[in-house]
């Protein structure tokens, strides 16, 4: 198996040939800012140019940039990373800047932006920016609109942002590859308007599949179907920070699906409505309520809606895909007594333990059996009332009245008023439950000012 050394190799920088970044340009490339911390960073307050609403990434970060003669500059590096899926699990995949999925990228709606691709893969690659109207020349997919970017060659793609809304970036070049292995990522183009479709607070992320072996740490490129890792951003739940907004606060989400099915992204305790597509904007004509939207192959959509006060799930509608590390071919043991068997298994393999005859709940109890290096239980994570058996796609919208306007942090779990819990029957009307207040796990995300630099 190779190790961490051998997966993240460095190589030298240089660029050769017409329309190439010469070595005499590339003392004028950005910095090549990396962030590999799989924490959800704080927002990235404009630096210059028209103002706008920077958005928080879910477990992720937004690529900082330079302005030089009026253009928006960024620097973007196709690289080999390491990604923690959660506590146990790390991956070796490919993206951008240290991290899979890539940094966001966030400008404004007439803005002028040059981004600078260097690729530090094994392997050609090309960007696409998906969803974005531009120069058939910019649009990045290898051997129809320009030459594939080599190893170690630096390519410079520019264009005007002629539209806001919400897209993606990602390669078109070896896409099973490149992409089954985590080359994404999220570009915002906000409204040169601030005012227009503002809100208090706006998220995003991607959804992203993955099949990697128990015990093994690299994906496979050529699984089409049964994939045993659904994720938000590279992230799985337990290990997913959740989204935290204020009563009455008007909040966006933005979701984008490279994986290789839809998704019924479900909302609970709110209704919203569809605002935006890649596309662009959804005019209020156009919209109705919800509570659950379909996000298919290849497509993003924005949602927006009232906070309401409370701990509230968030996930994929599509069960097996609120697990992780999923077996596709286990029979159903369901009624199937298992004590004798179980009893002469254990004589071989004394941890084995028989599981399934009253269900998969078991599943969600991590000490009962180990587990092979480098994996996670398919059903796992603690809220205040025991259990929550969910991995995958699962976060929970964290809502409270006196959440600062800025303050990102984890709130703790949600301490609900008097009569307003389910309660045990047992003949008599009781006490209404109530769940304790928790200490904050989360992370202290404070707005930063504007710097040229990020710092992890």
């Amino acid at each position: 198996m190779s190790s961490r050394r051998d997966f993240l190799y460095k190589t030298g920088f240089s660029a050769l040939g017409v329309g190439l970044v010469s070595k005499v340009q590339a003392a004028g490339i950005p910095e090549a800012v990396s962030q590999t911390s799989a924490e959800t960073q704080a927002p990235l307050m404009p630096t210059g140019g028209r103002s706008y609403n920077p958005v928080v990434t879910l477990n992720g970060w937004s690529l900082p940039y330079r302005i030089k003669n009026g253009v928006k500059e960024f620097h973007l590096v196709a690289e080999p990373v390491l990604r923690e899926f959660a506590t146990g699990m790390v991956a070796h995949m490919w993206g951008y800047n240290g991290q899979s999925p890539g940094p966001t990228i966030e400008c404004v709606e007439g803005d002028r932006i040059r981004i600078f691709v260097t690729n530090k893969l094994p392997e050609h690659t090309t960007v696409h920016w998906h969803g974005v109207l531009l120069p058939s020349g910019m649009d990045g997919v290898g051997g129809l609109n320009q030459p594939h970017i080599k190893p170690n060659q630096t390519y410079v793609y520019e264009f005007t942002m002629t539209k806001s809304g919400t897209f993606m970036y990602h390669p078109h070049a070896d896409e099973m590859v490149q992409m089954a292995m985590g080359m994404m990522g999220a570009l915002i183009v906000h409204p040169k308007n601030p005012n227009f479709m503002k809100v208090d607070r706006d998220f995003v992320f991607l959804l992203s599949a993955y099949d990697i072996d128990p015990g093994s740490y690299t994906p496979r490129v050529s699984e089409m179907t049964e994939f045993n890792l659904w994720t938000f951003n590279s992230r799985v739940f337990p290990a997913l920070d959740p989204l935290v907004a204020r009563t009455g606060d008007k909040v966006r989400i933005r979701v984008g699906n490279l994986t290789m099915t839809n998704h019924p992204i479900h909302l609970h305790g709110h209704t919203f409505e569809v605002t935006g597509t890649d596309g662009g904007w959804v005019p209020k004509t156009a919209r109705w309520p919800e509570v659950t939207t379909d996000v298919a192959v290849g497509q993003m959509r924005a949602v927006e809606f009232r906070a309401v006060a409370g701990d509230w799930a968030f996930h994929c509608h599509k069960s097996h895909h609120t697990m992780n590390a999923m077996g596709h071919k286990l029979p159903t043991m369901i009624g199937v007594p298992q004590q004798e068997i179980a009893e002469k298994i254990r004589k071989l393999v004394p941890d084995y333990m028989a599981m399934g005859s009253r269900g998969m709940a078991d599943m969600s109890d991590m000490a009962m059996m180990p587990l092979p290096d480098n994996t996670l239980p398919m059903m796992s994570g603690e809220g205040p009332f025991g259990a929550l058996e969910m991995g995958g796609m699962f976060t929970v919208l964290k809502v409270r009245d006196n959440q600062a306007k800025d303050d990102y942090c984890d709130p703790g779990w949600y301490s609900s008023p008097k009569g307003t819990t389910a309660w045990l029957y047992e003949g008599e009307e009781p006490e209404t439950i109530r769940a304790e207040p928790a200490t904050s796990t989360g992370h202290d995300l404070q707005v930063r000012k504007p710097t040229g630099h990020f710092g992890h």
